[in-house]
């Protein structure tokens, strides 16, 4: 057997929890995207100890999602900021908040609003035709060379 066969597979996923998936991240940018910014205000709507906080905003801040801007010189104080890259998370907060409702929630506690006035329906559609996806219609296609759907490929 290879060393490459005892590497785990290449995902995104995984990439992506490598980023947001330490307790409190995706909780810190609920709360920069909602514009709640300040360490103090937070720590308080989030619930993180003050030490994992101020390392849950570090790893944030030096992954590219959210930027520290100063705000005030004397004491320096610093808003956290959603990057680009940050806000692109958002439809994904929406969705945990979605499964989150209808799996674990007997009110939920949050309602998403367009902008016509409508409650939000988070969905996935396809990138070319528009249509909502359904179980069963989505095929994945591996494209890494040397993996397949169920693990390495033997060579």
């Amino acid at each position: 057997m290879t060393s490459r066969k005892l590497e785990p597979r290449p995902c995104s996923i995984a990439d992506t929890l490598g980023v947001v998936g330490e307790k409190y991240a995706l909780l810190v940018l609920r709360e920069a995207l909602f514009g709640v910014q300040r360490f103090d205000a937070i720590a308080r709507n989030v619930g993180a100890p003050r030490d994992i906080l101020t390392a849950r905003l570090r790893r944030l801040v030096e992954a590219g999602l959210l930027e520290k801007v100063l705000y005030q010189e004397r004491p320096p104080r610093y808003e956290y900021r959603p990057t680009p890259a940050g806000r692109d998370l958002q439809p994904v907060l929406m969705m945990l908040k979605e499964w989150g409702d209808r799996h674990l929630a007997e009110t939920p506690p949050l309602v998403w609003e367009h902008n016509c006035g409508a409650d939000v329906d988070p969905v996935v559609c396809c990138r070319a035709c528009g249509e909502r996806l359904r179980r069963g219609e989505v095929t994945a296609r591996y494209q890494v060379p040397g993996w397949s759907l169920a693990g390495p490929v033997e060579d």
